[in-house]
């Protein structure tokens, strides 16, 4: 029987990402997957681990998004009527380096909008890749059902025109995935394989600060990181502690490895965010 810690190193990440994905606010993401572990931990004759955790992780957050436009707000502070943000045009990537406020929160006012069950539909197939049977279960709609919300989802947000995806395109989805976790479990071996044998990486707190070379940036990234939260907030990484953001990483793919790390302060780093050695 797989143990509590074992599951909870590797999973956690994925599913604070799914939920973050879905609410749009790190500290409920954590609350709510901390809450699945819980019932987790109390059931029985689980078959399926991480498939029984985005489940009841999936509903968790589905039962939030009801509950919040029940009260007619949303969760997070992105979702306020009078931001900016709902009304301007989409940025272009190609024009600015896409590392600010404006574009992350962009994409999730666009999620946001959506009616609770076509965000956990579009969330759990189009970015998370489940199929449509276990998207019924999780919504406890018949399939059919759910390809209709799905599909009634991607009409709207093509309809709003969101900024196009980069580090988080399909065919990286896997490897920032792993990125991800290796760099929450301290698993320096499978942050190496993710990483290109040049890979370079660069912060810009205070001083500028380079490393170069697999070994040497796992292992910057994992002193870095070793109490962080990561979550995937296209087109960027951020990097919460204290459910504050201190870290906005850029990924650059070389294939099916990073070969560029760019790490810049977070919107919370100059209220006193910082890491220990």
């Amino acid at each position: 029987m797989t143990s509590f810690g074992e599951v909870w190193r590797a999973d956690r990440p994925y599913l604070v990402n799914l939920a973050y994905r879905m609410l749009g606010d790190v500290g409920a993401a954590e609350d709510v997957v901390q809450e699945a572990f819980a019932r987790w931990s109390a059931a029985t004759d689980v078959a399926d681990d991480r498939g029984w955790l985005t489940v009841v992780t999936s509903r968790l957050c589905l039962d939030q998004l009801r509950s919040a436009r029940s009260r007619r707000e949303l969760p997070g502070a992105v979702a306020d009527s009078d931001t900016p943000l709902a009304g301007s045009p989409p940025a272009d990537p190609a024009d600015r380096i896409t590392l600010d406020d404006e574009v992350r929160l962009a994409l999730l006012v666009v999620l946001q909008r959506l009616p609770p069950a076509e965000r956990v539909a579009f969330v759990l197939h189009d970015v998370f890749g489940m199929p449509f049977e276990s998207v019924a279960e999780s919504l406890g709609r018949p399939v059919a059902t759910c390809r209709q919300l799905a599909r009634r989802a991607r009409q709207h947000i093509a309809a709003d025109r969101p900024v196009p995806r980069d580090i988080a395109a399909d065919e990286h989805q896997l490897v920032t995935e792993r990125f991800i976790t290796a760099c929450a479990t301290g698993d320096l071996d499978a942050l190496v394989g993710v990483l290109h044998p040049d890979v370079w990486g660069l912060g810009t707190f205070g001083p500028s600060t380079e490393r170069h070379g697999a070994a040497d940036v796992a292992e910057g990234l994992l002193r870095f990181l070793r109490r962080a939260t990561v979550v995937s907030a296209p087109p960027v990484l951020l990097a919460y502690l204290n459910r504050q953001e201190f870290a906005v990483l850029r990924l650059t793919f070389a294939g099916d490895r990073v070969a560029k790390i760019v790490a810049t302060p977070g919107r919370d780093f100059a209220a006193g965010v910082r890491m220990r050695p």
